[in-house]
């Protein structure tokens, strides 16, 4: 998949793996609910409207809606596993989170933030991890590890 099959498909010259058809599309911005095909491509939502595809399916009315990004957590905070975080959390409409590991980060150093990206793999939840915001630690805490460039 590249950026431009993805364009090509929005405009509708090439068709879209996915026609989502009859669904009632949430906005969750205004709170209106739309009358929608939803198109959709390697996995992406590439518009919305009148497309082609190579497999449609009819939803007869039902809602959908975008998951939630929630953009700046603390996995390890949670204190689970990423993947019982994951089962927690999606059935309830999060799809991504952005991850900051600053507390395992101070604990394992690097070692914690490969151990989160790691864990995370195949989960049905997107985690990204950003760079720990505070590490080291403040000289008025005690840290396990520092990261360096």
């Amino acid at each position: 998949m590249t950026l431009e099959t993805l364009i090509a498909v929005a405009r509708g010259d090439q068709p879209a793996d996915l026609l989502l058809q009859n669904a009632r599309l949430v906005n969750v911005l205004s709170g209106e609910i739309h009358p929608a095909d939803i198109a959709i491509h390697d996995g992406w939502v590439v518009g919305w409207g009148d497309y082609r595809a190579q497999r449609e399916v009819d939803l007869g009315g039902r809602y959908v809606c975008p998951g939630l990004i929630d953009a700046h957590m603390h996995l390890e905070s949670s204190m689970v596993q990423p993947a019982e975080f994951a089962r927690a959390v999606v059935p309830h409409g999060t799809t991504a989170v952005i991850c900051d590991p600053h507390e395992i980060a101070n604990v394992l150093g690097l070692d914690g933030v490969r151990y989160i990206l790691a864990a995370s793999e195949g989960l049905p939840l997107r985690v990204y991890v950003m760079a720990p915001s505070c590490v080291p630690a403040t000289h008025m805490e005690t840290a396990g590890a520092e990261l360096t460039a």
